[in-house]
């Protein structure tokens, strides 16, 4: 591939091969924030439980902590264009399982698990404060069942997946790559959300309401298989050591030793850790702004918005000359919003406050995105890809936990306003264990760190 001029906003958008990836994304990325609306709205309905609503981000990350190195060993070794493909299968089963039980789930019986399960549930909920909880469903296990199964196919695709993206376009396009993926991202992410809520309204009283959101999900996930089956398979460095648990952990010695990747990554751990408030949408919707499923899809939306914004603006923009401050900054900006989110009480305002989380946030994206691929060596792409996965879905999953979990002890206000508060907390602390992040310059000027040789520390 020839080089391309650093500016050109739309460079990583002459590359076909970046633009067939780039649609499969997009749609496959409109189906899972539909699907993510439906089921949390599912299982709050079928539950009333804030708990409930935390544990759907526990049972998506355990599966992706658990198998993350063995994963990024794989895209290292095998063609990560066929491991994506493989994802892309499962997810299209998940979907059309969820259609089926959406469809079918009344008709479902009871079994001695399946109320063991709930009764586990009530017990768990119960002794955090939520006493009036009476889960009957048999759906409702299953539906964590499934996500479990689907968050195996992100755990397994996904360090393959980011691994494939810096194969796509040459070095000098990458940052706006990366601009650009993180704009069709958020673009999924509103219109996902919006689209599955709006659809959730118009069928709330049918017999199987959540089945049209799961099918057309299933029919994104198609459309993921579709384009990566059309990019030809790609050449690249592979890892050629033998399996070791020394190999197996060799993404992490490597984050630890590059305190740049390391510092970017921990913040984005704990700040959204401990300031997201995504997952307490729900209960926001219902309880606090009564603003029903329509609401909930418009909630869901608004980072995304303000996100898709701010990607648009970057993507026309030179690399960020001083991106460490904007990290910081950013991050920072990002806890102060999640605040006054969680103490108003004004759709508008709030509306407002998530759409100031969404700017904010694809700052950070941006900056960690691009510092993480384009500081590691294409050999190295996929295991250290895999630890990157492990603390975004550590921050997003995990995150919905704690926040269901403090939401049902003390409640969803003093959830969301405690974690903005750490959010605050953490980028004070980033700073002082890590000062070079505060003056870190042009992400243009990142290049891949030099591997020690043989025998070589």
């Amino acid at each position: 591939m020839s080089e391309v001029p650093e500016h050109q906003p739309y460079a990583a958008l002459s590359y076909p091969e970046f633009r067939r990836y780039a649609l499969g994304a997009l749609t496959s990325n409109i189906g899972m924030q539909m699907m993510a609306v439906a089921v949390s709205w599912q299982i709050y309905r079928l539950t009333q439980s804030s708990l409930a609503l935390g544990l759907v981000g526990l049972v998506e990350v355990v599966p992706i902590v658990g198998l993350a190195l063995p994963a990024g060993q794989l895209a290292d070794r095998l063609s990560r264009r066929r491991l994506v493909l493989g994802a892309a299968l499962a997810m299209v089963g998940c979907t059309a399982a969820l259609a089926v039980l959406a469809s079918q789930g009344d008709h479902l019986q009871h079994s001695a698990l399946l109320t063991a399960s709930n009764q586990l549930l009530e017990r768990m909920a119960r002794g955090l404060g939520e006493q009036s909880i009476n889960i009957t469903s048999p759906v409702v296990p299953l539906l964590y069942l499934i996500l479990a199964v689907l968050g195996v196919a992100r755990a397994v695709g996904g360090p393959a997946r980011a691994a494939l993206l810096p194969m796509l376009v040459p070095t000098a396009a990458f940052s706006n790559a990366v601009t650009w993926n993180s704009s069709f991202f958020q673009l999924s992410a509103v219109v996902g959300p919006a689209l599955g809520g709006l659809i959730l309204g118009f069928t709330s009283r049918a017999a199987a309401p959540f089945a049209p959101v799961y099918v057309l999900a299933m029919l994104s996930a198609v459309v993921l298989f579709g384009s990566i089956y059309s990019l030809p398979e790609k050449t690249y460095e592979r890892n050629r050591e033998p399996v070791t648990l020394s190999s197996l952990s060799a993404g992490i010695r490597f984050v630890c030793q590059q305190r740049i990747i390391l510092a970017t990554i921990t913040l984005d751990l704990f700040a959204v850790l401990l300031g997201g408030a995504v997952a307490l949408l729900p209960v926001y919707a219902d309880k606090i702004l009564h603003v029903g499923p329509m609401g909930l899809g418009v909630l869901r939306a608004a980072p995304s918005v303000g996100a898709l914004m701010m990607a648009l603006v970057l993507a026309h923009r030179p690399p960020m000359k001083r991106a460490g401050p904007a990290l910081l900054m950013s991050v920072a900006g990002f806890g102060l919003a999640t605040i006054v989110f969680g103490l108003s009480r004004n759709f508008w305002l709030s509306l407002a406050m998530l759409w100031f989380t969404g700017v904010l946030d694809n700052i950070s994206v941006v900056v960690r995105h691009t510092l993480v691929q384009v500081l590691t060596p294409d050999a190295m792409r996929g295991r250290v890809s895999a630890v990157n996965q492990v603390f975004i879905s550590l921050s997003n999953e995990m995150g919905a936990l704690e926040s269901g979990t403090v939401a049902a002890a003390f409640g969803p206000v003093v959830s969301v306003v405690a974690g903005g508060i750490g959010t605050i907390l953490v980028v004070l602390a980033v700073a002082g264990l890590w000062p070079e992040i505060g003056r870190f310059g042009s992400l243009g000027d990142a290049r891949p760190v030099e591997m020690p040789e043989d025998g070589e520390e």
